[in-house]
Protein backbone atom coordinates (compact mmCIF):
# COMPACT_ATOMS: atom_id res chain seq x y z
CA UNK A 1 0.00 0.00 0.00
CA UNK A 2 2.91 2.35 0.72
CA UNK A 3 3.39 4.86 3.50
CA UNK A 4 1.61 8.18 3.84
CA UNK A 5 4.88 9.90 2.85
CA UNK A 6 4.97 7.86 -0.35
CA UNK A 7 1.40 8.84 -1.14
CA UNK A 8 2.15 12.50 -0.55
CA UNK A 9 5.17 12.23 -2.86
CA UNK A 10 2.97 10.61 -5.50
CA UNK A 11 0.46 13.45 -5.11
CA UNK A 12 3.19 16.03 -5.58
CA UNK A 13 4.48 14.21 -8.65
CA UNK A 14 1.03 14.19 -10.22
CA UNK A 15 0.54 17.86 -9.39
CA UNK A 16 3.91 18.76 -10.89
CA UNK A 17 3.04 16.94 -14.12
CA UNK A 18 -0.27 18.78 -14.39
CA UNK A 19 1.25 22.14 -13.46
CA UNK A 20 3.65 21.76 -16.38
CA UNK A 21 0.56 22.08 -18.63
CA UNK A 22 1.37 21.24 -22.26
CA UNK A 23 5.09 21.04 -21.59
CA UNK A 24 8.04 23.42 -21.94
CA UNK A 25 7.90 23.60 -25.74
CA UNK A 26 4.23 24.59 -25.96
CA UNK A 27 4.49 26.93 -22.97
CA UNK A 28 7.41 28.69 -24.68
CA UNK A 29 5.34 28.99 -27.86
CA UNK A 30 2.56 30.63 -25.85
CA UNK A 31 5.04 33.12 -24.42
CA UNK A 32 6.45 33.89 -27.89
CA UNK A 33 3.00 35.16 -28.85
CA UNK A 34 3.16 37.64 -25.96
CA UNK A 35 0.54 35.70 -24.00
CA UNK A 36 0.58 34.50 -20.41
CA UNK A 37 -0.29 30.89 -19.61
CA UNK A 38 -3.66 30.02 -18.10
CA UNK A 39 -2.14 29.61 -14.65
CA UNK A 40 -0.17 32.87 -14.87
CA UNK A 41 -3.36 34.66 -15.83
CA UNK A 42 -5.19 33.34 -12.78
CA UNK A 43 -2.28 34.28 -10.54
CA UNK A 44 -2.48 37.86 -11.83
CA UNK A 45 -6.27 38.04 -11.65
CA UNK A 46 -6.51 36.98 -8.00
CA UNK A 47 -4.92 38.49 -4.91
CA UNK A 48 -1.52 36.89 -4.37
CA UNK A 49 -1.75 33.38 -2.92
CA UNK A 50 -5.55 33.22 -2.77
CA UNK A 51 -6.37 31.08 -5.83
CA UNK A 52 -7.62 27.60 -4.96
CA UNK A 53 -7.88 25.16 -7.84
CA UNK A 54 -10.58 22.52 -8.09
CA UNK A 55 -10.86 19.56 -10.49
CA UNK A 56 -7.13 19.54 -11.21
CA UNK A 57 -7.17 15.79 -11.82
CA UNK A 58 -10.15 15.61 -14.16
CA UNK A 59 -9.49 13.57 -17.32
CA UNK A 60 -11.36 13.24 -20.60
CA UNK A 61 -13.20 10.02 -21.41
CA UNK A 62 -12.87 10.06 -25.20
CA UNK A 63 -11.68 6.86 -26.93
CA UNK A 64 -12.32 7.93 -30.51
CA UNK A 65 -9.41 8.33 -32.97
CA UNK A 66 -6.87 7.00 -30.47
CA UNK A 67 -7.72 9.66 -27.86
CA UNK A 68 -7.52 7.07 -25.08
CA UNK A 69 -3.72 7.35 -25.43
CA UNK A 70 -3.74 11.16 -25.22
CA UNK A 71 -3.26 12.87 -21.85
CA UNK A 72 -4.54 16.45 -21.54
CA UNK A 73 -3.50 18.11 -18.25
CA UNK A 74 -6.61 19.30 -16.36
CA UNK A 75 -8.43 18.58 -19.65
CA UNK A 76 -7.33 21.94 -21.00
CA UNK A 77 -8.97 24.25 -18.47
CA UNK A 78 -7.99 25.45 -15.00
CA UNK A 79 -10.91 26.17 -12.65
CA UNK A 80 -11.23 27.42 -9.10
CA UNK A 81 -11.86 30.38 -6.82
CA UNK A 82 -9.97 33.11 -5.02
CA UNK A 83 -10.12 36.69 -3.83
CA UNK A 84 -10.02 39.92 -5.84
CA UNK A 85 -9.32 42.87 -3.56
CA UNK A 86 -10.41 40.61 -0.72
CA UNK A 87 -13.73 39.67 -2.33
CA UNK A 88 -14.52 36.09 -3.49
CA UNK A 89 -14.72 35.23 -7.20
CA UNK A 90 -14.94 32.01 -9.24
CA UNK A 91 -13.03 31.70 -12.51
CA UNK A 92 -11.85 29.41 -15.26
CA UNK A 93 -8.91 29.83 -17.64
CA UNK A 94 -8.59 27.76 -20.79
CA UNK A 95 -5.09 26.39 -21.35
CA UNK A 96 -4.05 26.71 -25.00
CA UNK A 97 -0.87 24.72 -24.34
CA UNK A 98 -2.95 21.63 -23.52
CA UNK A 99 -4.52 20.40 -26.74
CA UNK A 100 -5.18 24.04 -27.79
CA UNK A 101 -7.61 24.44 -24.90
CA UNK A 102 -10.17 22.55 -26.96
CA UNK A 103 -13.54 22.04 -25.31
CA UNK A 104 -14.78 18.52 -24.73
CA UNK A 105 -17.21 16.84 -22.34
CA UNK A 106 -15.11 17.01 -19.15
CA UNK A 107 -13.63 20.42 -19.99
CA UNK A 108 -17.18 21.78 -20.21
CA UNK A 109 -18.24 19.92 -17.09
CA UNK A 110 -15.46 21.64 -15.12
CA UNK A 111 -16.63 25.05 -16.33
CA UNK A 112 -20.26 24.21 -15.51
CA UNK A 113 -19.28 23.16 -11.99
CA UNK A 114 -17.68 26.52 -11.13
CA UNK A 115 -20.58 28.37 -12.74
CA UNK A 116 -23.02 26.41 -10.57
CA UNK A 117 -20.94 27.12 -7.49
CA UNK A 118 -20.72 30.84 -8.34
CA UNK A 119 -24.52 31.04 -8.62
CA UNK A 120 -24.99 29.17 -5.33
CA UNK A 121 -22.42 31.31 -3.53
CA UNK A 122 -23.63 34.54 -5.11
CA UNK A 123 -20.22 35.69 -6.35
CA UNK A 124 -18.95 36.91 -9.74
CA UNK A 125 -17.90 34.46 -12.46
CA UNK A 126 -14.94 35.21 -14.73
CA UNK A 127 -14.00 33.26 -17.84
CA UNK A 128 -10.57 33.59 -19.47
CA UNK A 129 -11.05 32.25 -23.00
CA UNK A 130 -8.16 30.91 -25.08
CA UNK A 131 -9.28 27.89 -27.09
CA UNK A 132 -9.09 26.29 -30.50
CA UNK A 133 -12.79 25.49 -30.22
CA UNK A 134 -14.72 22.25 -29.94
CA UNK A 135 -12.71 19.04 -29.54
CA UNK A 136 -13.78 17.43 -32.80
CA UNK A 137 -12.84 13.92 -31.67
CA UNK A 138 -15.58 14.08 -29.01
CA UNK A 139 -18.33 14.87 -31.50
CA UNK A 140 -21.71 15.73 -30.05
CA UNK A 141 -20.35 15.58 -26.48
CA UNK A 142 -18.44 18.79 -27.24
CA UNK A 143 -21.58 20.45 -28.61
CA UNK A 144 -23.47 19.31 -25.51
CA UNK A 145 -20.76 20.96 -23.40
CA UNK A 146 -21.26 24.32 -25.11
CA UNK A 147 -25.02 24.09 -24.68
CA UNK A 148 -24.67 23.33 -20.97
CA UNK A 149 -22.49 26.44 -20.56
CA UNK A 150 -24.90 28.67 -22.51
CA UNK A 151 -27.78 27.50 -20.35
CA UNK A 152 -25.89 28.48 -17.20
CA UNK A 153 -24.96 31.85 -18.69
CA UNK A 154 -28.68 32.50 -18.99
CA UNK A 155 -29.41 31.27 -15.45
CA UNK A 156 -26.65 33.44 -13.99
CA UNK A 157 -27.61 36.56 -15.95
CA UNK A 158 -28.88 39.27 -13.63
CA UNK A 159 -27.98 37.13 -10.60
CA UNK A 160 -24.18 37.39 -10.52
CA UNK A 161 -21.83 39.50 -12.65
CA UNK A 162 -20.35 37.48 -15.52
CA UNK A 163 -17.16 38.71 -17.15
CA UNK A 164 -15.34 37.22 -20.15
CA UNK A 165 -11.82 37.89 -21.36
CA UNK A 166 -10.88 36.83 -24.88
CA UNK A 167 -7.14 36.17 -24.60
CA UNK A 168 -6.52 34.15 -27.74
CA UNK A 169 -8.66 32.52 -30.42
CA UNK A 170 -12.41 32.13 -29.87
CA UNK A 171 -14.37 30.93 -32.87
CA UNK A 172 -17.61 29.25 -33.91
CA UNK A 173 -19.93 28.26 -31.08
CA UNK A 174 -17.32 29.28 -28.52
CA UNK A 175 -18.11 32.96 -29.08
CA UNK A 176 -21.65 32.72 -27.75
CA UNK A 177 -20.87 32.18 -24.09
CA UNK A 178 -18.80 35.40 -23.88
CA UNK A 179 -21.53 37.22 -25.81
CA UNK A 180 -24.07 36.10 -23.19
CA UNK A 181 -21.98 37.48 -20.32
CA UNK A 182 -22.13 41.05 -19.03
CA UNK A 183 -18.73 42.35 -20.14
CA UNK A 184 -16.25 41.18 -22.76
CA UNK A 185 -12.57 42.17 -22.63
CA UNK A 186 -10.28 41.64 -25.62
CA UNK A 187 -6.52 41.93 -26.09
CA UNK A 188 -5.28 44.05 -28.98
CA UNK A 189 -3.41 42.10 -31.69
CA UNK A 190 -3.65 38.91 -29.64
CA UNK A 191 -7.29 37.82 -29.48
CA UNK A 192 -10.13 37.42 -31.93
CA UNK A 193 -13.75 36.28 -32.13
CA UNK A 194 -15.80 35.23 -35.14
CA UNK A 195 -18.45 32.73 -36.16
CA UNK A 196 -16.72 31.82 -39.43
CA UNK A 197 -13.03 32.44 -40.04
CA UNK A 198 -11.22 34.14 -42.92
CA UNK A 199 -10.67 30.86 -44.80
CA UNK A 200 -14.38 29.96 -44.82
CA UNK A 201 -15.33 33.50 -45.80
CA UNK A 202 -12.83 33.39 -48.66
CA UNK A 203 -14.16 30.07 -49.96
CA UNK A 204 -17.83 31.06 -49.72
CA UNK A 205 -17.89 34.75 -50.64
CA UNK A 206 -14.46 35.37 -52.17
CA UNK A 207 -13.75 38.11 -49.62
CA UNK A 208 -10.17 38.30 -48.31
CA UNK A 209 -9.79 39.56 -44.77
CA UNK A 210 -7.30 39.14 -41.93
CA UNK A 211 -8.06 37.61 -38.54
CA UNK A 212 -7.53 41.00 -36.88
CA UNK A 213 -9.74 42.96 -39.28
CA UNK A 214 -12.48 40.34 -39.10
CA UNK A 215 -12.66 39.70 -35.38
CA UNK A 216 -9.85 41.46 -33.53
CA UNK A 217 -10.17 43.60 -30.42
CA UNK A 218 -10.72 46.88 -32.24
CA UNK A 219 -13.12 45.34 -34.76
CA UNK A 220 -15.40 44.22 -31.93
CA UNK A 221 -14.89 47.33 -29.80
CA UNK A 222 -15.39 49.88 -32.59
CA UNK A 223 -17.63 48.21 -35.19
CA UNK A 224 -19.75 45.38 -33.80
CA UNK A 225 -20.00 46.42 -30.15
CA UNK A 226 -19.63 42.77 -29.09
CA UNK A 227 -16.73 43.68 -26.76
CA UNK A 228 -16.66 46.51 -24.23
CA UNK A 229 -12.93 46.78 -23.48
CA UNK A 230 -9.83 46.72 -25.72
CA UNK A 231 -6.71 46.11 -23.63
CA UNK A 232 -3.01 46.43 -24.42
CA UNK A 233 -1.88 42.97 -23.30
CA UNK A 234 -2.79 40.10 -20.94
CA UNK A 235 -1.60 41.93 -17.83
CA UNK A 236 -3.59 45.07 -18.69
CA UNK A 237 -6.69 42.95 -19.34
CA UNK A 238 -6.53 41.30 -15.94
CA UNK A 239 -5.93 44.63 -14.20
CA UNK A 240 -8.93 46.17 -15.99
CA UNK A 241 -11.12 43.25 -14.86
CA UNK A 242 -10.03 43.91 -11.27
CA UNK A 243 -10.95 47.59 -11.72
CA UNK A 244 -14.40 46.69 -13.03
CA UNK A 245 -15.09 44.28 -10.17
CA UNK A 246 -14.42 47.08 -7.67
CA UNK A 247 -17.58 48.84 -8.90
CA UNK A 248 -19.84 45.77 -8.82
CA UNK A 249 -21.78 43.97 -6.09
CA UNK A 250 -21.18 40.25 -5.66
CA UNK A 251 -24.77 39.49 -6.68
CA UNK A 252 -28.20 40.99 -7.29
CA UNK A 253 -29.17 40.89 -3.61
CA UNK A 254 -26.33 43.20 -2.55
CA UNK A 255 -25.52 46.86 -3.08
CA UNK A 256 -22.26 47.84 -4.79
CA UNK A 257 -19.34 48.35 -2.39
CA UNK A 258 -19.18 51.85 -0.91
CA UNK A 259 -15.68 53.33 -0.65
CA UNK A 260 -14.45 56.39 1.24
CA UNK A 261 -12.71 58.27 -1.56
CA UNK A 262 -11.88 61.29 0.59
CA UNK A 263 -13.44 63.67 -1.94
CA UNK A 264 -15.55 66.47 -0.39
CA UNK A 265 -19.21 65.82 -1.27
CA UNK A 266 -19.91 69.56 -1.22
CA UNK A 267 -16.99 70.46 -3.48
CA UNK A 268 -17.94 72.97 -6.18
CA UNK A 269 -16.29 73.60 -9.53
CA UNK A 270 -16.64 77.11 -10.98
CA UNK A 271 -15.18 75.84 -14.28
CA UNK A 272 -18.51 74.15 -15.00
CA UNK A 273 -20.18 77.58 -15.11
CA UNK A 274 -18.23 78.26 -18.33
CA UNK A 275 -18.11 74.83 -19.98
CA UNK A 276 -21.20 75.32 -22.17
CA UNK A 277 -20.21 77.25 -25.36
CA UNK A 278 -22.14 80.41 -26.24
CA UNK A 279 -22.86 78.99 -29.69
CA UNK A 280 -25.64 76.37 -29.51
CA UNK A 281 -23.97 74.42 -32.31
CA UNK A 282 -20.54 74.21 -30.68
CA UNK A 283 -19.46 70.99 -29.05
CA UNK A 284 -17.80 70.32 -25.71
CA UNK A 285 -16.53 67.19 -24.01
CA UNK A 286 -19.13 65.63 -21.71
CA UNK A 287 -16.36 63.56 -20.11
CA UNK A 288 -14.99 66.81 -18.63
CA UNK A 289 -18.37 67.35 -16.97
CA UNK A 290 -18.38 63.79 -15.63
CA UNK A 291 -14.82 64.09 -14.31
CA UNK A 292 -15.72 67.33 -12.50
CA UNK A 293 -18.76 65.83 -10.80
CA UNK A 294 -17.59 62.36 -9.70
CA UNK A 295 -15.26 61.43 -6.83
CA UNK A 296 -11.61 62.21 -7.62
CA UNK A 297 -12.55 62.63 -11.28
CA UNK A 298 -12.27 58.85 -11.73
CA UNK A 299 -14.56 56.73 -13.86
CA UNK A 300 -14.40 53.43 -15.77
CA UNK A 301 -15.83 53.56 -19.27
CA UNK A 302 -17.06 50.39 -21.00
CA UNK A 303 -17.65 50.62 -24.77
CA UNK A 304 -15.31 53.61 -25.03
CA UNK A 305 -14.71 52.95 -28.75
CA UNK A 306 -18.29 52.13 -29.78
CA UNK A 307 -21.12 54.62 -30.48
CA UNK A 308 -19.06 57.48 -29.10
CA UNK A 309 -22.02 59.87 -29.41
CA UNK A 310 -23.07 58.46 -26.03
CA UNK A 311 -20.90 57.74 -22.99
CA UNK A 312 -21.58 55.08 -20.37
CA UNK A 313 -19.37 54.66 -17.32
CA UNK A 314 -19.11 53.61 -13.69
CA UNK A 315 -18.09 56.21 -11.11
CA UNK A 316 -18.69 57.15 -7.49
CA UNK A 317 -20.57 60.00 -5.85
CA UNK A 318 -19.62 60.37 -2.19
CA UNK A 319 -18.33 56.79 -2.31
CA UNK A 320 -21.53 55.33 -3.78
CA UNK A 321 -21.29 53.62 -7.17
CA UNK A 322 -23.39 55.10 -9.97
CA UNK A 323 -23.85 54.20 -13.60
CA UNK A 324 -23.68 57.27 -15.83
CA UNK A 325 -25.27 57.61 -19.29
CA UNK A 326 -24.41 60.87 -21.08
CA UNK A 327 -24.81 62.26 -24.58
CA UNK A 328 -21.48 63.35 -26.09
CA UNK A 329 -22.00 66.70 -27.89
CA UNK A 330 -18.65 66.53 -29.67
CA UNK A 331 -19.62 63.35 -31.59
CA UNK A 332 -22.62 63.57 -33.97
CA UNK A 333 -23.79 66.48 -31.76
CA UNK A 334 -24.82 63.87 -29.19
CA UNK A 335 -27.65 62.55 -31.37
CA UNK A 336 -29.20 59.20 -30.51
CA UNK A 337 -28.83 56.52 -33.16
CA UNK A 338 -29.15 52.72 -33.39
CA UNK A 339 -25.79 51.90 -31.82
CA UNK A 340 -26.06 54.54 -29.09
CA UNK A 341 -29.51 53.23 -28.16
CA UNK A 342 -28.22 49.65 -27.91
CA UNK A 343 -25.15 50.69 -25.95
CA UNK A 344 -27.14 52.68 -23.39
CA UNK A 345 -29.89 50.06 -23.15
CA UNK A 346 -27.54 47.22 -22.22
CA UNK A 347 -25.76 49.38 -19.65
CA UNK A 348 -29.03 50.51 -18.04
CA UNK A 349 -30.29 46.93 -17.75
CA UNK A 350 -27.02 45.80 -16.16
CA UNK A 351 -27.06 48.61 -13.61
CA UNK A 352 -30.70 47.99 -12.74
CA UNK A 353 -30.08 44.25 -12.33
CA UNK A 354 -27.25 44.91 -9.87
CA UNK A 355 -28.68 47.77 -7.81
CA UNK A 356 -26.49 50.49 -9.30
CA UNK A 357 -28.23 53.92 -9.34
CA UNK A 358 -28.41 55.72 -12.67
CA UNK A 359 -27.32 59.26 -13.46
CA UNK A 360 -28.28 60.52 -16.92
CA UNK A 361 -26.66 63.66 -18.34
CA UNK A 362 -28.66 64.90 -21.31
CA UNK A 363 -27.56 67.17 -24.14
CA UNK A 364 -29.36 65.71 -27.15
CA UNK A 365 -30.78 67.50 -30.21
CA UNK A 366 -32.76 64.45 -31.32
CA UNK A 367 -32.40 61.20 -33.24
CA UNK A 368 -29.90 60.90 -36.08
CA UNK A 369 -31.85 61.34 -39.35
CA UNK A 370 -31.36 59.26 -42.49
CA UNK A 371 -32.68 56.32 -44.47
CA UNK A 372 -30.01 53.94 -43.14
CA UNK A 373 -31.11 54.66 -39.59
CA UNK A 374 -34.77 54.16 -40.45
CA UNK A 375 -34.17 50.96 -42.43
CA UNK A 376 -31.84 49.72 -39.73
CA UNK A 377 -34.68 49.96 -37.23
CA UNK A 378 -34.03 53.12 -35.20
CA UNK A 379 -37.67 52.92 -34.08
CA UNK A 380 -37.16 49.43 -32.66
CA UNK A 381 -33.72 50.19 -31.20
CA UNK A 382 -34.83 53.54 -29.82
CA UNK A 383 -37.81 51.86 -28.18
CA UNK A 384 -35.38 49.69 -26.19
CA UNK A 385 -34.03 52.81 -24.52
CA UNK A 386 -37.50 54.00 -23.55
CA UNK A 387 -38.30 50.50 -22.31
CA UNK A 388 -35.23 50.09 -20.15
CA UNK A 389 -35.40 53.49 -18.47
CA UNK A 390 -39.06 52.80 -17.71
CA UNK A 391 -38.29 49.30 -16.45
CA UNK A 392 -35.41 50.33 -14.16
CA UNK A 393 -36.36 50.60 -10.48
CA UNK A 394 -33.01 51.79 -9.08
CA UNK A 395 -32.69 55.48 -8.14
CA UNK A 396 -32.70 57.53 -11.35
CA UNK A 397 -31.24 61.04 -11.46
CA UNK A 398 -31.33 63.36 -14.47
CA UNK A 399 -29.17 66.37 -15.29
CA UNK A 400 -29.92 68.44 -18.40
CA UNK A 401 -26.99 70.59 -19.44
CA UNK A 402 -28.12 72.06 -22.76
CA UNK A 403 -30.36 70.76 -25.58
CA UNK A 404 -33.05 68.22 -24.74
CA UNK A 405 -35.42 68.08 -27.66
CA UNK A 406 -38.41 66.04 -28.76
CA UNK A 407 -38.58 62.29 -28.43
CA UNK A 408 -34.94 62.24 -27.39
CA UNK A 409 -35.90 64.36 -24.35
CA UNK A 410 -38.36 61.69 -23.32
CA UNK A 411 -35.89 58.86 -24.03
CA UNK A 412 -33.04 60.27 -21.92
CA UNK A 413 -34.53 59.37 -18.54
CA UNK A 414 -37.16 62.08 -18.44
CA UNK A 415 -39.49 62.46 -15.48
CA UNK A 416 -42.15 60.78 -17.63
CA UNK A 417 -40.11 57.54 -17.75
CA UNK A 418 -39.65 57.56 -13.99
CA UNK A 419 -36.72 59.85 -13.19
CA UNK A 420 -36.82 60.38 -9.42
CA UNK A 421 -35.08 63.74 -9.40
CA UNK A 422 -34.42 65.96 -12.39
CA UNK A 423 -32.05 68.93 -12.48
CA UNK A 424 -31.24 71.42 -15.21
CA UNK A 425 -28.55 74.00 -15.74
CA UNK A 426 -29.68 77.53 -16.74
CA UNK A 427 -28.31 76.73 -20.23
CA UNK A 428 -30.84 73.89 -20.64
CA UNK A 429 -33.24 74.04 -23.60
CA UNK A 430 -36.24 71.72 -23.19
CA UNK A 431 -38.57 71.79 -26.19
CA UNK A 432 -40.22 69.74 -28.90
CA UNK A 433 -37.50 70.88 -31.31
CA UNK A 434 -34.98 73.65 -31.90
CA UNK A 435 -36.29 77.19 -32.13
CA UNK A 436 -35.44 77.63 -35.83
CA UNK A 437 -37.29 74.49 -36.90
CA UNK A 438 -40.24 75.28 -34.69
CA UNK A 439 -40.57 78.82 -36.03
CA UNK A 440 -40.48 77.53 -39.62
CA UNK A 441 -43.37 75.18 -38.92
CA UNK A 442 -45.56 77.27 -36.62
CA UNK A 443 -45.18 80.59 -38.45
CA UNK A 444 -44.56 79.43 -42.02
CA UNK A 445 -47.32 81.50 -43.65
CA UNK A 446 -46.60 84.56 -41.54
CA UNK A 447 -42.90 84.45 -42.43
CA UNK A 448 -43.54 83.86 -46.14
CA UNK A 449 -46.05 86.75 -46.29
CA UNK A 450 -43.88 89.27 -44.45
CA UNK A 451 -42.24 92.24 -46.17
CA UNK A 452 -38.93 91.09 -44.71
CA UNK A 453 -39.17 87.27 -44.30
CA UNK A 454 -35.67 86.98 -42.83
CA UNK A 455 -36.33 89.53 -40.10
CA UNK A 456 -39.77 88.04 -39.36
CA UNK A 457 -38.20 84.57 -39.08
CA UNK A 458 -35.61 85.83 -36.58
CA UNK A 459 -38.38 87.51 -34.60
CA UNK A 460 -40.36 84.27 -34.38
CA UNK A 461 -37.26 82.27 -33.50
CA UNK A 462 -36.58 84.69 -30.62
CA UNK A 463 -40.20 84.39 -29.53
CA UNK A 464 -39.95 80.58 -29.40
CA UNK A 465 -36.59 80.71 -27.59
CA UNK A 466 -38.01 82.99 -24.92
CA UNK A 467 -40.96 80.65 -24.46
CA UNK A 468 -39.37 77.19 -24.59
CA UNK A 469 -35.58 77.26 -25.12
CA UNK A 470 -34.90 77.38 -21.41
CA UNK A 471 -35.47 75.13 -18.39
CA UNK A 472 -38.16 77.26 -16.78
CA UNK A 473 -41.18 76.13 -18.77
CA UNK A 474 -40.50 72.50 -17.78
CA UNK A 475 -39.67 73.55 -14.21
CA UNK A 476 -42.96 75.44 -14.10
CA UNK A 477 -44.77 72.17 -14.80
CA UNK A 478 -42.75 70.30 -12.16
CA UNK A 479 -40.95 68.19 -14.78
CA UNK A 480 -37.66 69.67 -13.55
CA UNK A 481 -37.17 69.72 -9.78
CA UNK A 482 -34.52 72.43 -9.66
CA UNK A 483 -32.57 74.71 -11.96
CA UNK A 484 -29.07 74.73 -10.49
CA UNK A 485 -25.81 76.56 -10.97
CA UNK A 486 -23.40 74.23 -12.83
CA UNK A 487 -20.66 74.74 -10.23
CA UNK A 488 -22.92 73.23 -7.55
CA UNK A 489 -23.89 70.14 -9.54
CA UNK A 490 -21.85 67.62 -7.55
CA UNK A 491 -23.34 68.60 -4.21
CA UNK A 492 -26.92 68.59 -5.52
CA UNK A 493 -26.54 65.17 -7.15
CA UNK A 494 -24.96 63.67 -4.05
CA UNK A 495 -27.74 65.00 -1.83
CA UNK A 496 -30.34 63.56 -4.22
CA UNK A 497 -28.56 60.20 -4.35
CA UNK A 498 -28.29 59.99 -0.58
CA UNK A 499 -31.99 60.66 -0.03
CA UNK A 500 -33.02 58.23 -2.78
CA UNK A 501 -30.61 55.40 -1.95
CA UNK A 502 -33.31 53.61 0.05
CA UNK A 503 -35.81 53.78 -2.83
CA UNK A 504 -38.20 50.85 -3.22
CA UNK A 505 -40.49 50.51 -6.21
CA UNK A 506 -42.90 47.65 -6.97
CA UNK A 507 -44.15 46.66 -10.40
CA UNK A 508 -47.08 44.48 -11.55
CA UNK A 509 -46.29 40.75 -11.28
CA UNK A 510 -45.36 39.12 -14.60
CA UNK A 511 -43.03 36.49 -15.95
CA UNK A 512 -41.16 39.06 -18.05
CA UNK A 513 -41.95 41.80 -20.50
CA UNK A 514 -41.46 41.52 -24.26
CA UNK A 515 -38.66 44.01 -24.89
CA UNK A 516 -38.60 45.29 -28.51
CA UNK A 517 -35.51 43.38 -29.63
Amino acid sequence: MGSVDDKIKALKAQEAKILAMGGDKLVAKQKEKGRLTARERLDRLFDKGTFREIDMFVKHRCVNFGMQKVEIPSDGVVTGHGLVEGRPVFAFAQDFTSRAGSLGEMHARKICKVMDLAIKAGVPMIGLNDSGGARIQEGVDALCGYGDIFYRNSLASGVIPQISAIMGPTAGGAVYSPAMTDYVFMVKNSSYMFITGPEVIKSVTGESITFEDLGGALAHNEKSGVAQFACEDDADTLEQIRRLLAYLPANNMEDPPRVDTGDDPHRSDPALDKIIPDSPNAGYDIKAVIASIVDKGEFLEPHAHFAQNIVVCFARLNGRVVGIIANQPKVLAGCLDIDASDKATRFIRFCDAFNIPLLTIADVPGYLPGSQQEWGGIIRHGAKLLWCYSEATVPKLLLITRKDYGGAYIAMSSRHLGADMAFAWPSAEIAVMGAAGAANIIHRKEIQGADDPKAKRQEKIKEYEDLFSNPYSAAGRGYIDAVIRPAETRARLIDALEIMCTKRELRPPKKHGNIPM
